[in-house]
């Protein structure tokens, strides 16, 4: 997978669009961190791709709470606990 610049995307963007079906993907940085990536597509797989990146996105977000809760320590709370916590909220919800 091939890595550009902020700069060489701003100073190269025709030879970028005509390299970027043979690469597929490239990756974007700034100051050494990736900030985006550019990924081939066509009309025929346009949806499908974006279908892909979504649900990746979907399940990125899903591990992400995942390990929020074990470093909390809420991965073992029970279905009772649950219950509990969601009656204080709705309760809080109502007096307002």
């Amino acid at each position: 997978m091939k890595f550009l610049t902020v700069r060489e995307l701003r100073e190269q963007t025709s030879r970028i669009w005509k390299d970027l079906p043979e690469q597929k993907e490239m990756v974007i940085t700034r100051n050494g961190h990736p900030v985006a990536v550019l990924s081939s597509v066509t009309d025929q797989d346009l949806e499908e791709s974006l279908e892909a990146y979504r649900r990746v996105r979907a399940q990125m977000a899903v591990t992400a709470l995942q390990k929020e809760s074990i470093q909390s320590g809420t991965d073992g709370i029970g279905m009772k606990e649950i219950d509990a916590e969601i009656g204080k909220v709705r309760k809080k919800r109502s007096e307002c």
